[in-house]
């Protein structure tokens, strides 16, 4: 069963109307809609998105005789299009928990885990076209070295990628543990001894595969712009990369000015539209990391609307 991660801490800061109307865009195994639910008076509403059908469907069931919850197979990229046809045009809460879901990585047909050997697939939206496959199997050599090091942050990306070519060549790289022991041959016996080798590889193609980063560009704006005034906005991520978009968003949503440091007049007319209520990213408690070691890279960034 998926384990919620930083769930109290989660619904502390979500949770400012008890009869209000709140999105789970991610909504996954319902780890976090449970501790919401818990919260909420009868009156109360929740949008639970998730692009992953086989997982929304397995909560739906867990949820099916709670009215307050109206489950919808879309990719939060979409929130505004999905509210208003709910007729909704403003909510008090949104919450954002990235990343892979356990429900995903626990199964191995999945293709996301390094641990597990299956077709190298790593879709959210097992409905899109694009896989790990493909991008492994066809990108050019300098595709790939950029989805490496721009979304794994690879340092021997450049070995790895020559090897993924050179066995291209000989035959296609089909499997999750194909691609793994590829990787462990590329790396020095020193780096596999750190951690485990193929997880920022790994990591990187999961990234491109659904888009992850551009997502969350796409959702920060319109989860704002959908936020009653006292709104919570919550978003959990697990890597630095969408910490930073995350952070730099709620910051620059906070400022009242953003005119050049030098500039004497402010000429922006840009407003602040963010009280930011968690001045560093709220993390896992060492408790917390030892029952579920998969919480250990959370960070939690929580803001109010003004």
């Amino acid at each position: 069963m998926h384990q919620p991660v930083l769930l109290a801490e989660t619904i502390s800061y979500l949770l400012n109307k008890p009869d209000g109307i709140y999105v789970d865009g991610t909504v996954g195994g319902g780890g976090h809609l449970q501790g919401l639910l818990q919260n909420l008076d009868p009156q109360a509403r929740v949008i639970a998105l998730d692009k992953d059908l086989d997982t929304l469907e397995a909560t739906r069931k867990r949820f099916q005789h709670d009215p307050r919850v109206v489950f919808v197979h879309e990719d939060f990229r979409h929130l505004t299009r999905v509210l208003a046809e709910k007729n909704l045009t403003k909510v008090d809460g949104v919450l954002l928990d990235l990343g892979v879901s356990s429900m995903q990585l626990d199964l191995e047909e999945r293709g996301f885990s390094f641990h597990d050997d299956a077709r190298l697939d790593m879709r959210m939206n097992r409905q899109d076209k694009l896989t790990a496959w493909d991008i492994v199997n066809t990108y050019d050599e300098s595709d790939l070295l950029r989805i490496l090091v721009q979304y794994g942050e690879e340092k021997y990306a450049p070995s790895i990628v020559r090897s993924i070519i050179k066995r291209r060549q000989e035959k296609t790289i089909d499997t999750t543990l194909e691609l793994t022991e590829l990787i462990k041959a590329s790396v020095p016996a020193s780096y596999r001894r750190e951690k485990h080798p193929a997880r920022k590889t790994f990591q990187a193609l999961r990234i491109a595969v659904n888009d992850e980063l551009g997502a969350v560009e796409t959702v920060l704006p319109q989860a704002v712009e959908l936020l009653n005034p006292g709104g919570r906005l919550c978003v959990i991520t697990f890597h630095s990369l969408e910490d930073r978009i995350v952070k730099r968003f709620m910051q620059w949503e906070a400022r009242a000015c953003v005119c050049p440091p030098e500039q004497p007049v402010c000429t922006c007319n840009h407003q602040a539209r963010l009280k930011i209520l968690t001045r560093k990213p709220v993390q896992p408690r060492p408790e917390e990391c030892r029952s579920n070691p998969r919480s250990r890279s959370a960070k939690l960034r929580a803001a109010s609307r003004i």
